[in-house]
């Protein structure tokens, strides 16, 4: 039997609709975790969202965004977030009792989700689709796996892009090879298109390798309600330092600002936003 310390916690946010953040403990340090619908809608939340605290060392981060404009978004994202935490759980109750951390991954319990959930979602037979972004918190070290345009960045206190994940889009890719910038991409006609989601028929899985990760960093996972919104050097200079939960809210204000306030020269894009921001304990 697991012992109280080994007792796996999980947080979900679904339909959820924050009008602050939410701190909650993670691994061995604080997530702070926002999730709103647009503001310019009545509907669900799309966007779903969860916390897998499996001990003082190991946690998950999970956000998902349904895709918009097709059917059962909502549930697509409820789907890719249940069927992890379901694998993650089922996998953290049985590798605790013969030592967990003699293996410390939990690369198969995650893969195993998204691949359940990937056909889950194809057998609704509606269209429905979702990005998904998961972060891996092993001690000092994170793995990033990821589907789609929510992405993930680690940045230093000191304004540092340490790590940013690739959208999975035109758009995107376009960034990555260098034939357009990032000013450009942000208010690109086609930024909302994405070439890779869970319940497509070639969806594929982006799996980073073990990264380092100091008590000085702040870790930021996002659906493109954020990212649509504010410019990643805006991000950087909100999260890079001071308390987290007054990061977070200035984050949230700033993006929901834009998407009602549109003007020549700032990004304007109304859309359901969830983000979660972590760090470590100093």
């Amino acid at each position: 039997m697991l012992t109280a310390e080994q007792e796996v916690t999980i947080v979900c946010f679904h339909d959820a609709h924050h009008d602050t953040p939410r701190l909650h403990p993670l691994a061995q340090g604080t997530a702070s975790v926002f999730s709103r619908r647009s503001p310019l809608k009545e509907s669900c939340n799309e966007d779903a969202a969860a916390l897998v605290h499996v001990d003082s060392r190991t946690g998950l981060i999970l956000v998902a965004d349904g895709c918009g404009g097709m059917a059962n978004g909502e549930v697509a994202s409820r789907l890719a977030v249940d069927a992890i935490t379901k694998t993650t759980e089922a996998f953290t109750s049985s590798e605790l009792d013969g030592g967990y951390h003699a293996n410390p991954s939990l690369r198969v319990a995650i893969l195993d989700g998204i691949e359940g959930a990937n056909r889950e979602i194809r057998q609704l037979g509606t269209g429905a689709a979702t990005t998904l972004a998961v972060v891996e918190i092993i001690g000092d070290q994170i793995r990033t796996v990821h589907v789609g345009d929510s992405q993930i960045l680690q940045v230093s206190n000191r304004g540092t892009v340490k790590f940013q994940t690739k959208a999975h889009s035109p758009v995107g890719y376009a960034v990555e090879a260098g034939v357009m910038t990032e000013e450009d991409a942000i208010h690109h006609e086609d930024r909302h298109l994405v070439s890779n989601v869970l319940g497509g028929v070639d969806m594929h899985i982006d799996i980073g390798s073990m990264r380092p990760f100091s008590a000085r960093d702040t870790l930021l996972v996002a659906t493109d309600g954020l990212f649509d919104n504010l410019h990643v050097d805006e991000i950087v200079e909100i999260i890079r330092k001071g308390p987290l939960d007054a990061a977070a809210q200035q984050l949230a204000d700033l993006a929901m600002r834009r998407m009602v306030e549109a003007d020549a020269t700032s990004p304007s894009k109304p859309d359901d936003l969830t983000f979660v921001l972590y760090r470590k304990q100093k």
